[in-house]
């Protein structure tokens, strides 16, 4: 039987240019393409965005040091959301963090080791400010862990660690995340968020923590409006970001949940749809020095040893 032929989808374009100040990415799925790759054309578009004063942030899943390396040559322009929303950094200044006490980090732990037991093929990751850390350490599960984590450290013991302030746990399932570790953290959701941030990933952090309180921080602390935010996103870790701003994107490829909760939809990752979705709204030109070519408005309706030392802010 014949496949049907996919229509590209163009980048939106408005009536009236909006007044973009703060443009916030996820990167798996999103920013990068599908070998994981930067599109080529980022670096001269956030040098275009830094000289017009509108600030571009990575919002990701991913470790800050992680997120520092890919963007090494101009982080100094850049604003980082980094562990899904509970670490913004700029220029190497903390902005905000939102912080587990050592009683939950403790539960969790306990909690992937008894998944774990169960036959699941899962390691869990304590994600702190410093250092990520993992106890599992066969080449096959550190080379999933590697490729989000910059600074990686295998101990022996997760719950004797090196003073730390810990940010969340992350668990990666080798089958399911969504079918399988979700369901088993499902006790937690009381004080907590359970997060599906990928096909193996799922994230816990404090119920306070996400991309979207992350966004809205930024906000504040530049004095930015959501009118004045462009999001994007594709999976089900960018469900609260697409709150945080009135120009909210889902990916083509994204998560049916995430598309459903945004405003509207640009071009997928493997069509760098980041760069040809800013560049078109904000009627930039692309390196060839062309206006990139308008295309239709795509609008949904929606409704829309050591002990663990925790933030100041974290409560017991």
């Amino acid at each position: 039987m014949p496949t049907a032929l996919r229509h590209p989808l163009d980048p939106p374009v408005f009536a009236t240019r909006p007044d973009i100040r703060l443009i916030a990415a996820d990167m798996d799925g999103t920013l990068l393409d599908d070998d994981g790759d930067l599109p080529a054309d980022l670096l001269p578009l956030v040098r275009e965005l830094a000289r017009r004063r509108i600030v571009f942030c990575p919002a990701s899943g991913r470790q800050y040091f992680n997120l520092l390396e890919r963007f090494e040559e101009f982080a100094d322009e850049m604003v980082f959301i980094a562990e899904n929303g509970t670490y913004v950094v700029r220029r190497g200044r903390e902005i905000s963090s939102d912080c587990l006490t050592t009683g939950a980090v403790t539960g969790l732990v306990a909690a992937a080791r008894a998944l774990g037991r169960t036959g699941a093929d899962l390691g869990a990751v304590i994600c702190g400010k410093r250092s990520a850390y993992v106890e599992r350490r066969d080449p096959r599960f550190l080379a999933q862990v590697e490729k989000y984590f910059s600074r990686l450290s295998v101990v022996d013991d997760l719950l004797r660690l090196p003073d730390d302030d810990v940010l969340k746990v992350a668990v990666f399932d080798f089958g399911s995340a969504e079918a399988t570790t979700a369901p088993a953290f499902a006790p937690f959701l009381d004080h907590h968020r359970v997060v599906v941030s990928g096909q193996h990933w799922v994230d816990i952090m404090n119920r306070s923590a996400n991309k979207g309180e992350g966004v809205r921080g930024l906000q504040q602390e530049l004095g930015i409006t959501p009118a004045q935010t462009m999001v994007f996103g594709d999976f089900l870790n960018d469900l609260e970001m697409m709150d945080a701003a009135e120009f909210s994107f889902a990916m083509d490829n994204a998560h049916p949940l995430l598309r459903a909760r945004a405003r509207y939809v640009a071009p997928p990752n493997s069509e760098n749809g980041v760069v040809r979705t800013i560049t078109a709204v904000l009627g930039l030109t692309d390196l060839s020095g062309q206006a990139t070519r308008p295309g239709r408005l795509s609008l949904h309706s929606t409704d829309r040893g050591a002990t663990l030392r925790a933030c100041t802010s974290a409560k017991p």
